[in-house]
């Protein structure tokens, strides 16, 4: 195994000091045999040799070490120049072969095909640190240069103002923190949503809450479309709640240069479709369960379906990520527990 670059079908979760938490996630999804889009990773080794060419005495890094957390300011002073400098910094000859050979292999027939560059850093997707939306991802990457630029702006990321301030909220140090970068297959996707293995809004651990829209998941990740959304006993199978919202927008490639996404309004014949199948929704159900039962802890799973797969082969998981809002609290089930499970069936019907 490269120390620079890894199959993501090799590597899992005792592995996130190498490849951060998105990583190690993803390469246990592959290996549990769950739907996962063809992928690697660029390793936190990569990253700290980039780093140390950068900074051999560690003295840029060390004067984020004691700020004010609340000093937005302050923490712009101290982080952009370590971010222009990484992404600025030429990158090792035998990195650069790494990443794009591995890229072309993404491909077939000589071809690439259309990636996600995603960071991935080591404490991140935890129990105890989520770091959701603090470090970038880039949509669609279609060539090798690109590709190549977002790597350097991901690992950058590990030091915006929003990272730093979480680390030093938490107490965090800086010293361990490290940026892996997946880069993952794009989806062709018609729909993609998230979906939590508890409800979001009361904890309750009985049911699992889909939410879902047209287009790529960057929408309802961003809050720009509200989504449909669905709540499911895990028990029964049975659609508790189904709410189809009117969805005016929708996320698609942007075909006009070499990666990005477009924001376009949603045609008005889909807008108050809903943007799952039954049949969809009982399969995400089950995948969710799944996670859920391998990790041991609720999930927060983010998934897609594409347009240009057959029903039953078109359903991916991109990421799945420890529930960090009810993981310290405890709620009674809004589905009491039976004696027997067939119980639950009954009273479902008697719900019909």
């Amino acid at each position: 195994m490269s120390d620079l670059v890894v199959p993501i079908g090799d590597v899992g979760l005792l592995d996130v000091q190498l490849v951060g938490g998105k990583g190690a996630s993803l390469g246990e999804m592959v290996r549990l045999g769950l739907p996962v889009p063809p992928a690697y990773v660029v390793t936190t080794t990569a990253f700290r040799r980039a780093l140390l060419a950068l900074d051999p005495a560690g003295a840029r890094s060390a004067t984020l070490v004691g700020l004010d957390p609340d000093d937005r300011a302050g923490l712009e002073e101290a982080t952009a120049p370590l971010r222009e400098a990484i992404g600025a910094c030429p990158l090792e000859s035998a990195l650069q072969e790494d990443v794009v050979r591995h890229f072309r292999s993404l491909g077939t027939g000589g071809s690439t095909v259309p990636v996600a560059v995603r960071s991935s850093a080591t404490g991140e997707d935890s129990l105890d640190a989520s770091f959701a939306g603090l470090q970038d991802t880039f949509l669609w990457v279609r060539d090798e240069a690109t590709l190549l630029d977002h790597l350097r702006a991901c690992w950058a990321s590990l030091y915006s103002v929003e990272s730093v301030s979480y680390r030093l909220k938490r107490g965090i140090p800086e010293e361990g923190a490290a940026m892996a970068v997946v880069v993952q297959e794009m989806v062709q996707a018609r729909s993609s949503g998230v979906m939590f293995t508890r409800s979001p809004s009361t904890g309750d651990r009985s049911v699992v809450a889909v939410e879902s829209a047209w287009g790529l998941g960057s929408a309802v990740v961003g809050g720009e479309v509200t989504p449909d959304s669905f709540t499911v006993s895990k028990v029964t199978g049975e659609v508790l709640r189904r709410q189809i919202s009117e969805k005016l927008r929708r996320h698609v490639p942007d075909g006009s240069g070499d990666a990005g996404v477009l924001d376009e309004e949603v045609p008005s014949q889909l807008r108050s479709v809903p943007s799952v199948s039954d049949e969809e929704l009982a399969l995400l159900v089950a995948l969710a369960q799944t996670v859920e039962a391998h990790y041991g802890v609720s999930q927060d799973v983010e998934w897609a379906i594409a347009d240009d797969r057959p029903p039953g082969e078109n359903l991916y998981l991109l990421q799945s990520r420890p529930e960090t809002a009810w993981s310290n609290r405890s709620t009674e089930p809004l589905a009491a527990p039976k004696a027997r499970a067939f119980d639950h069936v009954i009273e479902a019907l008697g719900r019909a």
